[in-house]
């Protein structure tokens, strides 16, 4: 998958179709070799900037068809903070209005929505009421959640089926979810060491062949992220959620 860029480029391509067909003829037609699965139009977008999604989608929409790429799926990337009441998982609603607008035009398209999911954070902001164990698909917990009437042993599953919920709730219940985002950290922070980290991504990628318990069958996943992004800023752990360090090395054993 490509993003577009930054939230400047995203009100670019949200202007006008003539500025996406030049955005497509460089950076998708350019590279006619490379299989291009989908289009992120803007990756957590937040604030006045997601006024921005839906027409940018469409115009990408209209260009791709236009150079006969219509193939392309276009969607855009979202936080996990759009869901509201996400325990229990039943009771999930998007938080903000243009959720709405850019479900149903997903719907419309056979798109995916696109979804960051990190347990990481959650775990991290209450470990008091999260177990570890629940957090990094360990076993020990389970949670039921009466108002599906469905049993969750990882927090994953219940993260994920709380947007399923939402989606119902928004009237696009048949929408499929992609999480485009799911890691942990392997340094510099709260519960982010190696051990955390490779029982995280090991559990995500011996799970999601089965789904959750709300939707079961493969769940299409990625993991965040390959490498060790030792420049980036922020938060010390954001340095730290890659599989490779940035000399290539495994940053800790992990299996395919």
């Amino acid at each position: 998958m490509i993003d577009v860029g930054g939230t400047d480029v995203l009100a670019n391509l949200a202007a006008s179709v003539s500025n996406v067909a030049s955005w497509v003829g460089s950076n998708i037609q350019a590279y006619q070799g490379l299989t291009i699965k989908y289009i992120v139009a803007g990756n957590e977008v937040q604030g006045g900037d997601t006024r921005n999604i839906v027409p940018a989608i469409r115009n990408l929409n209209a260009a791709l068809s236009n150079v006969g790429l219509g193939g392309i799926k276009v969607s855009t990337s979202v936080r996990f903070n759009v869901v509201a009441n996400s325990f229990p998982p039943s009771a999930g609603v998007f938080t903000q209005g243009y959720m709405t607008d850019v479900t149903r035009l997903l719907s419309s398209t056979g798109a995916p929505l696109l979804a960051n999911v990190c347990p990481y954070f959650a775990y991290k902001d209450n470990p008091r009421d999260i177990s570890l164990n629940y957090a990094t698909f360990q076993p020990g917990t389970t949670v039921r959640d009466d108002g599906y009437g469905l049993t969750y042993r990882c927090l994953f599953d219940a993260m994920v089926d709380a947007i399923y919920a939402a989606l119902e709730k928004g009237g696009t219940a048949g929408l499929r979810v992609v999480v485009s985002e799911s890691g942990w950290p392997s340094a510099s922070g709260f519960a982010a060491m190696a051990d955390n980290a490779r029982a995280y991504n090991q559990g995500l990628i011996d799970h999601v062949g089965g789904g959750t318990p709300k939707r079961p069958g493969t769940l299409e996943t990625y993991i965040f992220a390959m490498f060790n992004e030792n420049f980036k800023l922020g938060d010390l752990t954001e340095k730290h959620f890659g599989l490779f360090n940035p000399d290539k090395s495994p940053a800790y054993p992990i299996r395919f």
